[in-house]
């Protein structure tokens, strides 16, 4: 069996909530939707979140195609390979979704040809369902209440929350309206996305202290880690590395420099599924809990993402994903939360099927407006342009 050609598709989804964060907002989800062909007729599906743009992923695609044509989607690893060392993509990051894509829909051939679910590739179910945390987003303080209040009433156990504005007291007042809404139990985990120096890190952690705080996710940035356990040492509130931790690389010297009490882990932004059960590997080696992070994706990536969740021990806390903002998806029978868990499919492969109806609206979607779900928001543009904010 040979790959014969990739195809990919830009899809816009909208969300049912804006998502609302340090330096933007966004009212959807644009993927790329990559079919890899062979010349058996199976063909494999994954998606690429458009991160940092649809033209960049696009753009690495076409890089990749030459070099993985010909070869057996069978032999995943050398396939990666050969995109990193014989196409010389040693450092990626940026393109790194557009090889995770093509890995995930290699992943689904696989899976087909054994005639079995990814999550028995991946070492076998080591849980029947998947934690995820509960994304609060909203605009005032009685939208956040509400927001969480829903959350905890779907049996969420962990809520979400964005900080990092430029007033350390209006992110307090944030906290304390999500805890009002979720009552005493669930956890909330909070997200500054880098926003924070040091000194206001500890400031704003301490003062949000009495709030029970699960996790506070990259409170400073992910690019000093002397900082960020500096931070951790001044703190009782654990913290969460996330841009300091996108690959296996980051992670290891997260854990050299004690930066963090739980590391956030992706297999888009490190190139691949076995990429992601090599990252909670180091992780367990260290005694450290992982949680999967993403930069956003529908059904056919996190279903992808949950059959390695699934076998590997350590994802022991709730993990993000976009199910609970989407207001529609690309696959036949979208993911449903039950108690804020997934179930893993069971078919072959990834266990999803593409609703071609759907991709062809929403790639029409994207094709009226390919700016319209991106990332930044024009107004934060001119507004915050540094880090950290305060």
């Amino acid at each position: 069996m040979k790959i014969t050609g990739i195809r990919a598709t830009p899809v816009a989804v909208p969300f049912g909530t804006d998502e609302i964060w340090a330096f933007g907002r966004r009212r959807g989800q644009v993927s790329v939707i990559v079919e890899v062909d062979t010349d058996d007729g199976l063909t494999g599906i994954g998606e690429a979140a458009a991160y940092p743009s649809t033209d960049v992923v696009l753009a690495a695609l076409g890089a990749i195609e030459p070099l993985v044509v010909g070869e057996s989607p069978l032999n995943v690893e050398r396939v990666a390979k050969r995109v990193e060392v014989v196409g010389t993509w040693h450092h990626m990051k940026n393109t790194s979704p557009a090889l995770a894509a093509v890995d995930m829909a290699c992943w689904d051939i696989i899976g087909k040809v054994c005639g079995q679910p990814l999550v028995t590739l991946f070492g076998g179910r080591f849980r029947d369902s998947v934690d995820f945390f509960y994304y609060v987003s909203g605009a005032d303080l009685d939208e956040l209440t509400e927001r969480a209040r829903q959350g905890v009433k779907e049996g969420f156990t962990t809520l979400y929350l964005k900080v990092g504005s430029t007033s350390v007291a209006e992110d307090v007042e944030r906290v304390a309206a999500v805890r009002a809404g979720a009552g005493p139990d669930a956890g909330i985990r909070i997200d500054a996305n880098e926003a924070w120096s040091p000194a206001t890190a500890i400031r704003a952690l301490r003062s949000m202290a009495d709030y029970g705080l699960e996790f506070a996710e990259q409170p400073v940035s992910g690019r000093n880690l002397s900082e960020m356990a500096y931070v951790r040492g001044r703190v009782d509130t654990p913290l969460l590395a996330n841009e300091a931790s996108w690959t296996r690389f980051d992670q290891l010297e997260v854990i050299r420099h004690g930066a963090a009490d739980a590391v956030s882990v992706d297999n888009q932004m490190d190139g691949g599924l076995l990429n992601l059960k090599r990252s909670a590997g180091i992780c367990e080696a260290a005694g450290l809990p992982v949680v999967k992070h993403s930069l956003g994706e529908l059904g056919v990536a996190l279903a992808a993402s949950l059959h390695v969740m699934a076998a590997t021990p350590n994802f022991v806390h709730a993990n993000q994903c976009y199910a609970s903002l989407l207001a529609d998806d690309v696959i036949t029978e979208p993911h449903r939360y039950r108690n804020g868990g997934l179930t893993v499919p069971e078919a072959p492969g990834l266990g999803v099927t593409l609703d071609t109806d759907k991709v062809a609206t929403y790639a029409e979607a994207y094709a009226r407006d390919p700016r319209g779900y991106a990332f930044h928001d024009q107004d934060k543009l001119s507004a915050a342009p540094a880090i950290p904010r305060i």
